[in-house]
């Protein structure tokens, strides 16, 4: 019988606990749900929505304060994971029309 040989070591996995925190400002709103946001060191970084916040379709523009998680082994880019609560901002957003007023 051979001996079990052993497998070569592994890097170790990337995990979501390995990720930094930070908070940043909404720059530039660009093509593809990807945003430019400046951190508190006017450093800043391409950010790109999760995938929740797609689903639920949180609104981001420029001017917002948001929360991202960084990756230790790029500092360019960052994930957007909650849109920070501002002062009320009004956005020039068209009222709705769902057509004439029934009475």
């Amino acid at each position: 019988m051979n001996p079990p040989v052993a497998s070569p070591p592994r890097a170790p996995e990337p995990s979501s606990q390995d990720a930094i925190e930070v908070e940043g400002k909404i720059v530039t709103v660009l093509p593809g749900t990807m945003f430019r946001v400046e951190l508190s060191n006017k450093h800043q970084v391409l950010a790109h929505i999760s995938g929740k916040l797609r689903k639920n379709f949180i609104k981001i523009t420029v001017g917002d304060m948001v929360k991202m998680e960084m990756s230790p082994y790029d500092l360019n880019k960052a994930r957007i994971t909650y849109r920070l609560r501002n002062a009320p901002v009004n956005r020039g957003a068209p009222m709705r029309s769902f057509g004439p007023r029934r009475r």
